[in-house]
């Protein structure tokens, strides 16, 4: 069984589940060409009031990512596992609804004397919105470097969202560990959003409830994978129960330990896992010349990943020049991926069951 809180003395709740669906992505493969947000936009969240919410978003790191600057508004717990509090996030941070003159320009004859421009869903000139730093990355010229950082809720194992529900209106599945809003018992207090520290709770001003990913489950009970992952063309994402050990999930997590979880020190046991970035770049000296560094320094990903994240570059390159040298490796094998089917274990029935 996987377990995350029983009978917390705040709450009084019970929250366990007996499997756990998870997510690994592969940061060294994202392209950052947002299929997966399209994927999810067009199926969860097209209604009224719903949308500024990327429920499934892809984003540069290092940057302000999203909802903008989410690492600086609290939630999740502290390492003796107490709440921490949290901050909500405004409709600018959680990318905005931009709404642009259409009608002015295409419509009112007004020939070459307007443009097509965005305005806030706050009014005003736009501040700040989805993507506003997409490709700029981080360090000094000549040695830039970014990657791509896809997010989406991460069904934690102890979920901070389920703890700070005062309608108990959050719930973690049995069966396969998903978290769920019922939006018949939401009042929308967002107390789950404050104390998201990932911020992957998103308030409805329309329906004035809170919302978040669903994890596609009536995809996942027909056995077909969720949308975002399913929808992948660069082959990044593997999905499946972490206790399946024929899982890619299983292998990557447990067994070759280089797939880790965002910001460990939240305190939520998150399952989405990632692969960390590998640099494609070495960088340049004084000179001009080229050295044996990475361009993404290795302290950069230790903010995001933790300290094991060492480790796993370590695993991941010793096996990289195994294969260079004509030995074999499952953990590229199981990286490379040539059939999609093994990357999604039991749930690859066709989508249009």
């Amino acid at each position: 069984m996987v377990k995350s809180v029983e009978n917390n003395s705040n709450t009084g709740k019970s929250i366990a589940s007996k499997r756990q669906l998870a997510t690994v992505i592969d940061l060294s493969k994202c392209m950052g060409c947002q299929t997966c947000v399209v994927a999810c936009k067009t199926i969860w969240t097209e209604r009224e009031g719903a949308e500024h919410m990327r429920w499934m978003s892809v984003v540069t790191a290092p940057g302000s990512l999203f909802p903008r600057d989410f690492e600086k508004k609290g939630g999740g717990f502290d390492e003796n596992g107490q709440a921490q509090e949290g901050t909500l996030p405004t409709m600018v941070d959680s990318g905005d609804n931009f709404q642009f003159n259409h009608d002015e320009v295409f419509y009112q004859g007004k020939g070459q004397s307007v443009k097509l421009e965005p305005t806030s869903a706050m009014g005003g000139k736009p501040e700040w919105g989805y993507n506003w730093e997409e490709d700029q990355g981080s360090g000094e010229w000549p040695n830039p470097y970014f990657f791509y950082l896809p997010r989406k809720c991460n069904h934690c194992t102890k979920p901070a969202c389920v703890e700070a529900c005062s309608r108990n209106a959050i719930s973690k599945r049995e069966k396969d560990g998903i978290v769920l809003i019922d939006q018949s018992r939401c009042e929308g207090y967002r107390h789950c959003v404050e104390a998201c520290p990932y911020k992957m709770v998103f308030f409805n001003p329309v329906s004035q409830k809170s919302e978040k990913c669903i994890e596609c489950f009536p995809r996942i009970e027909k056995g077909i994978a969720n949308a975002c992952n399913r929808q992948c063309p660069g082959r990044t994402r593997a999905y499946g129960y972490l206790d399946d050990e024929d899982s890619q999930v299983y292998k990557l997590v447990y067994k070759w330990k280089v797939a880790l979880p965002l910001h460990p020190e939240y305190g939520t046991q998150p399952n989405v896992y990632y692969v960390p970035p590998l640099s494609t770049s070495l960088s340049y000296d004084e000179n001009g010349e080229w050295t044996d560094d990475a361009r993404i320094p290795d302290s950069v990903l230790e903010g995001y990943f933790g300290k094991d994240v060492h480790r796993a570059l370590d695993i991941i390159k010793e096996e990289r020049e195994k294969r260079k040298n004509g030995q074999p490796s499952e953990l590229i094998d199981l990286l490379i991926s040539k059939n999609w089917h093994d990357r999604f274990s039991v749930f690859t029935k066709p989508a249009t069951e």
